[in-house]
């Protein structure tokens, strides 16, 4: 599904645009499944469910205890039953739920993701639960498609809610104590802390010749362009290219900087060093190999590559793979979590790089995620401005604060990475 911007006359309870929430699936019986799971899971969670008739699971309410109000359970349940996680994020989307403080909700879910569901009803997943869709495989052919649907919805939308440094990953602010108590006006400095610490581990310096695999909105190449470096970052997506070539001409280093649309894995040309934030994740597993083996093979004897990639439990991405998700759907189309036992087992395999340094910012993630969140719903009037609806505000709460969940049940962790090649 194309997520486009929505006509700002639309009556914001409407589901014009969304097809699949105007009607909850029909299944009874996936209803009533879904029903019993959902209460059994429930009960062992710190969260206070009520139903419109009274009926409450879970924690007692009150003394912090979070709280989810389901306000239409028939439809809930149909969607869960239907589609799982991503009728469970659709029944949110369709306001069937709400919570006083989402991410309280959320938290316990996914600290206990992998036993939710009793063991044997896990084995029937790829049974019942919705497949990807064939077009979103991460070829040459379908990748551009993928990372528009995400990165080209608005550059006005991404400035809502981010920094001025329009850094769409997670700040680095020192130390996890830190990161614990950051606020708005931190966030700024974090960033830029977070890039030149990936600079200063590939050892970019005056001269080094840079490639960067995956622009964003330029921030990066900016910074590296000020060390002297000569820069050429690649990216597929439109709108953030035409910014960031805006951005650094402004600056007055073009001369050093460049940005093209292109895959990654058409680069040609010898690198003394890589950087590449947060792209990883939209890879696809199956071509992890090759990324590893690209960079191998731009890289210069003696380079370094200096990458930062969100990871999951090995054992939760070995049985999730093929798995088809909310956030798939949604958010990532495509996309794959790595975890930190396979980003040192691939390029090992597939490459001459050696993993020589790893630094956890899952602390760091869930804090940037925090702000980004308060800040995107206090811009609320100003997305919708954008032409924005209320369903896809739902939606973009829901997807950052499914991902804080995700960094603060610690289900979620971010690396900073350094590879190096050989002489």
């Amino acid at each position: 599904m194309r997520i486009q911007p929505r006509p700002v006359a639309q009556a914001p309870n409407t589901f014009d645009g969304w097809p699949d929430l105007a009607q909850p699936p029909s299944s009874r019986v996936r209803a009533f499944a879904a029903e019993r799971i959902f209460v059994h899971a429930v009960r062992r969670l710190p969260v206070s469910v009520e139903f419109p008739d009274g009926r409450r699971l879970g924690a007692p309410a009150g003394n912090g205890v979070p709280h989810m109000q389901i306000t239409h359970p028939e439809a809930f349940f149909r969607r869960i039953g239907s589609s799982g996680l991503i009728g469970f994020g659709e029944a949110y989307m369709a306001g069937e739920w709400t919570a006083d403080d989402l991410v309280g909700v959320l938290t316990p879910f996914a600290e206990r993701i992998a036993d939710l569901v009793p063991a044997p009803l896990q084995r029937l997943r790829s049974l019942v639960l919705p497949r990807h869709p064939v077009d979103e495989a991460n070829t040459v052919a379908n990748t551009q498609s993928n990372i528009s649907r995400h990165y080209d919805l608005s550059n006005q939308l991404f400035a809502a809610f981010l920094d001025p440094t329009l850094s769409y990953s997670s700040a680095y602010f020192g130390s996890d104590e830190v990161a614990s108590r950051a606020t708005w006006s931190d966030l700024e400095a974090a960033q830029k802390a977070k890039i030149d610490r990936l600079l200063d581990a590939a050892g970019v310096r005056e001269g080094t010749r840079l490639l960067e695999i995956g622009t964003g909105w330029g921030e990066l190449c900016l910074r590296a362009a000020e060390r002297g470096a000569v820069v050429r970052s690649v990216t597929l997506s439109t709108e953030q290219r035409e910014l960031a070539l805006h951005r650094i001409a402004d600056a007055g280093l073009s001369d050093r900087a460049s940005v093209d649309l292109l895959d990654y894995r058409l680069v040609d040309g010898e690198y003394d060093a890589v950087v590449s934030v947060e792209m990883l994740e939209a890879v696809g597993r199956e071509y992890w190999p090759e990324y590893f083996a690209t960079l191998d093979r731009v890289l210069v004897p003696g380079g370094r590559a200096a990458l930062q990639v969100i990871t999951m439990p090995h054992r939760r991405m070995v049985a999730s793979e093929g798995t088809y998700t909310w956030v798939h759907k949604y958010i990532f189309p495509g996309g794959q979590l790595p975890s930190l036992q396979a980003l040192r087992e691939v390029p090992a395999e597939h490459s001459r790089l050696r993993l020589v340094d790893e630094l956890p910012l899952g602390a760091h993630y869930a804090q940037t995620l925090q702000l980004w969140r308060e800040r995107f719903v206090a811009n609320s009037e100003a997305v919708r401005g954008l032409g924005f609806d209320e369903v896809f505000q739902r939606m973009w709460t829901f997807y950052l604060a499914y991902s804080e969940a995700g960094f603060r049940a610690r289900y979620l962790d971010v690396f900073q990475l350094r590879y190096d090649k050989p002489h």
